[in-house]
């Protein structure tokens, strides 16, 4: 038996085991996909000519087994190694009601591929629901979690600013990636014109200038070489095979099983506690249980959500701690692909060095500084400033020989390209439910997803378009393209909210430790806890959540009360 066993080793797996194996106690870590090397399995050392169709995916094959995660920008011939097969790994959802899953199983999860960006939430995201009456008040406050975005920021490596924002709280940052000249001029711009608004560096989980922390692990500074998707030999951005789960091995009390499917999970009716956790094993097929006194759900939202409503018994017939019925519901992600680019002509005749892996951050501004037009909540934009150059004169006109050469040294114009991403209501009815006739390779039920946006999410989306309009404009921009409609639900990858936190037991999944309402020894803290989804990058929430429920969970189990 294990004290612990964390289901994932993504973000909040990883997270969670380290800070439950510092804490002394014995922790299994649950992976469903294959194993990786920090290091060994990235592919972030292959040059240009080494790279296959030039790094393109055919056509064919994009068909067959990746018509969903293609619609991910980070999917490609260096990287699908990383993503799964959707021929592999079905769900289900209306026709009228897409939703794009984008997924990766194999060890760390999408920690290997995440875009970074790290914005801790605000007092008025965590009073959000209670103010306006949408999805359960969140049983936590800003002042309960602020401690645990101090120790994750420490320990992963976050660069930023200090900008004094009550709608993004500053942290315990690194050194910024600067912006640069271009992105300087259409901050100036946008400051002067919108007093209220402001333009910074994206806030991301990279080392601008490693610290002790980072190198003990073997960590080291930053690159500049935005092969990040790709996989990082240096260490320089968070995931959990470069920092977590190392830090949990240094301990000697973790213990990690790859290719094991989780099944459901071991309800106990006469003690009322989970004793542990059954798996199936990816190749073998083979099925074993492992016990622990504490579990940990770390799985994703959809991961996790899939397993609780798997493990019935005559205790939760619905669904282990879905008495409330609110097991896979409230599904949220990021309003996403709102996207705004053009021609910045008036910035100056310069460039820079390197590929930062940040851009620009316009953190919320609408209901905060500005009213909204019409709906609740806000959105911030991501984006950057670049110059044009050799792949758009290579690639994109005909030429060869010295023609072709003298046009690829030329520097080209300024570009500038902003993307919204706006928050999403909770809403009860977009909902993650088992498949009734379905199941997978392993005789487990497929989800079934069924989620839309709103009318207030329709109503910021044209916002988010006309702001990105006019703050491009007040820097002297012409605007050259527009992306008007949202994206499918899903392609935020920032999926959450399926068993949410509250006070109240008949509402809410989570109390306020991340311990399910109904089983005092099962921890969820990964998506599914939020309450409500900010507009902010979610990665950082997750990770102190995570820490957080660890130290709590330990600190129960001393006490004798799980």
């Amino acid at each position: 038996m294990f004290d612990a066993i964390v289901i994932g080793s993504g973000m909040s797996g990883g997270i969670a085991a380290k800070e439950l194996c510092e804490r002394g106690l014995k922790t299994l870590v649950i992976e469903r996909g294959r194993k990786l090397e920090h290091g060994a399995s990235y592919t972030d050392w292959m040059q240009p000519w080494e790279i296959p169709n030039a790094n393109m995916i055919p056509e064919e094959e994009l068909a067959r087994d990746y018509p969903i995660q293609r619609n991910c920008y980070a999917v490609n011939e260096t990287t699908k190694q990383y993503w799964v097969k959707d021929s592999e790994h079905p769900y289900t959802t209306p026709e009228d009601k897409p939703f794009h899953w984008i997924r990766g199983y194999h060890l760390g999860g999408r920690s290997i591929m995440w875009g970074r960006q790290s914005y801790r939430l605000s007092e008025m995201d965590f009073e959000a629901n209670a103010r306006d009456g949408h999805g359960s008040d969140w049983p936590i406050r800003y002042a309960d979690i602020a401690p645990w975005y101090d120790h994750i920021e420490k320990f992963i490596g976050v660069a930023g600013s200090r900008e004094g924002l009550p709608q993004l709280p500053d942290g315990e940052v690194l050194p910024e990636f600067g912006l640069n000249d271009g992105e300087k001029v259409f901050k100036q711009a946008v400051e002067a014109k919108f007093p209220g608004r402001k333009v910074i560096s994206g806030r991301v989980a990279n080392l601008s200038k490693a610290q002790p922390q980072h190198e003990a692990l073997g960590r080291t500074s930053c690159q500049n070489r935005s092969f990040c998707e790709r996989g990082c030999t240096y260490g320089a951005y968070h995931s959990s095979l470069s920092s977590s789960l190392p830090a949990a091995e240094r301990t000697g009390n973790l213990t990690i099983v790859t290719d094991a499917i989780v099944h459901s999970i071991v309800h106990d009716p006469a003690t009322g506690k989970v004793t542990g956790v059954r798996v199936i094993d990816a190749n073998t097929k083979e099925r074993r249980t492992y016990e622990a006194k504490v579990i940990f759900g770390c799985a994703s939202s959809i991961g996790t959500t899939q397993i609780l409503l798997n493990s019935k018994s005559d205790a939760f017939p619905n669904g282990l701690a879905n008495s409330s019925d609110m097991v896979g519901r409230n599904l949220m992600d990021h309003l996403y692909a709102l996207s705004i680019a053009g021609m910045l002509p008036n910035a100056p005749d310069t460039y820079y060095h390197g590929r930062r892996p940040t851009g620009l951050y316009i953190p919320r501004f609408r209901n905060v500084t500005e009213p909204g037009e019409g709906f609740i909540r806000g959105y911030g934009y991501q984006g950057g400033v670049s110059r044009m150059g050799w792949r758009n004169a290579a690639l994109g006109l005909p030429g060869i020989g010295a023609a072709l050469k003298e046009r690829t040294a030329k520097i080209g114009p300024w570009f500038v390209f902003i993307s919204g991403f706006g928050e999403m209501l909770p809403n009860p009815e977009n909902r993650v439910t088992l498949n009734k006739t379905r199941t997978d390779q392993w005789g487990i039920p497929i989800v079934h997803i069924e989620c839309e946006i709103g009318d207030n999410e329709r109503k910021m989306a044209k916002q988010i378009i006309t702001d990105g309009k006019a703050m491009i404009q007040a820097a002297g921009g012409m605007v050259m393209s527009v992306g008007e409609t949202p994206g499918a639900p899903g392609l935020g990858i920032h999926e959450m909210g399926t068993a949410c936190m509250g006070k109240d037991p008949t509402k809410s999944v989570l109390n306020k430790y991340n311990q399910t309402h109904d089983v005092k020894n099962l921890f969820i803290t990964d998506g599914s806890a939020m309450a409500s989804s900010g507009c902010q990058n979610p990665s950082l929430t997750y990770m102190a959540l995570s820490a957080r429920a660890a130290h709590h969970a330990v600190e129960f189990l001393k006490a004798g009360t799980i």
